[in-house]
């Protein structure tokens, strides 16, 4: 780590011993949507006016232009912290902002970047109920029309869209050649007529996602990102924005939770060396593999500051992710016992270690399919990695 990165840690650190809200979680628990709301907004000013929301945009945004390095280290720090997570406005921060900084129009530069730091909230409009894993099968229509593309169809899983000001929007504009080719990428303001957000509900009682409905929605020309017909390409600078710099924090998140699975084994008072060897064996297993996961994090990230990323790197780093967080949540809820079926309580937005464990223990099974389906990155291994061929289906 650099000497740079080394001295902003140690900034990092004492701003956040300040002015992280003790009553964060507290704000944010159950279902007080408004609570959550609040809470987010609070602590997105004050990154903002610290220069912490925004280390990955360019100069002269607040904060920007931080090397990877020091991206890192706020993120690790932010983490430690045990600091709000930023769920509401993660779309807006990433995604959003670096679509729009990579291929935005200065107008849509213009517009939108100042209204991010200022709490404009972006979800995104890519999946669908039949182009999940395969993207690129999206039919959600978008026909041009003098200034206007008129938009319908049917959009899912779009994280906290019920609260979304703006969409980015994959939409299918030409169904003549590849299907990557067809599609086309809009920005599309959830208020205009014929937007329907609806939450779905979850397994754990949280409403983390939405499903869109678009009625013949207008959208002018003017929100074009790109050119037409060549929206995948800007798509995949949207799904690349954060650099896996999301693993950084929310494996740490869980190495610093480490104490919640031995408080369940100490609670009655027990001294540590007599907790039971099989509860000490697992707990232990599950640090040791926590560890390995974040030596391989600090490995690739090495690598892309170098320049010499492996391919495949990323999706070995989020398959043992998902799998190390179910068996963290798996094995907080048998320490548990009997008593967490009785627990309803959980944190808006938290992350997956709210020391509920039935909740969080289901929580943890989203990320089978978040950040690439399981499967999706399996193939990448095998192809890519281990070079191995594709069966031909008789």
């Amino acid at each position: 780590m650099s000497d740079a990165a080394d001295d902003l840690r140690a900034e990092v650190r004492g701003w956040l011993a300040e002015n992280v809200p003790a009553d964060w979680r507290e704000r944010q628990a159950g279902d007080d949507i408004e609570g959550f709301l609040a809470s987010q907004r609070d602590w997105l000013r004050r990154l903002v006016s610290a220069g912490y929301a925004t280390p990955h945009w360019p100069q002269p945004w607040p904060g920007g232009g931080r090397s990877l390095a020091e991206q890192v280290a706020i993120f690790e720090e932010i983490a430690r912290a045990d600091a709000p997570r930023m769920s509401l406005f993660f779309v807006s921060l990433y995604h959003a902002a670096m679509t729009l900084v990579e291929c935005g129009t200065e107008a849509q530069k213009q517009r939108h970047l100042p209204a991010i730091l200022k709490g404009e909230i972006w979800c995104q409009g890519f999946s669908e109920p039949n182009a999940g894993s395969d993207l690129a099968s999206l039919r959600c229509r978008a026909e041009r029309r003098g200034d206007r593309y008129i938009v319908t169809g049917q959009k899912i899983w779009s994280t906290l869209g019920q609260f979304a000001d703006w969409c980015l929007l994959l939409v299918r504009t030409d169904n003549s050649g590849p299907k990557q080719a067809g599609i086309t990428f809009l920005l599309m303001d959830m208020k205009s007529k014929g937007v329907e957000a609806r939450p779905i509900r979850q397994i754990t009682g949280d409403e983390e996602f939405a499903e869109l409905f678009l009625d013949e929605v207008e959208i002018p020309v003017e929100n074009l990102v790109g050119e037409e017909n060549q929206g995948w390409r800007v798509a995949q600078t949207t799904l690349s924005s954060e650099r896996g710099l999301t693993l950084v924090e929310l494996t740490e998140r869980m190495g610093r939770s480490l104490w919640r699975l031995v408080g369940l084994v100490t609670a009655d008072g027990t001294e540590p060396d007599r907790i039971d060897d099989e509860a000490r064996r697992r707990i232990i297993d599950i640090s040791a593999r926590i560890e390995g996961l974040r030596a391989m994090i600090a490995t690739l990230m090495a690598r892309r500051i170098a320049g010499n990323e492996a391919v495949g790197d990323a999706s070995i780093i989020k398959l043992a992710y998902a799998r190390i967080l179910r068996d963290f949540g798996a094995l907080g809820l048998k320490l548990r016992g009997a008593a967490a079926q009785r627990e309803t309580r959980y944190v808006l937005g938290a992350g997956y270690e709210t020391s509920n464990w039935m909740f969080d223990f289901m929580n943890s099974y989203q990320w089978n399919i978040a950040g690439g389906a399981n499967e999706i990155q399996r193939n990448i291994i095998s192809e890519r990695v281990l070079m191995m061929p594709r069966e031909k289906l008789a």
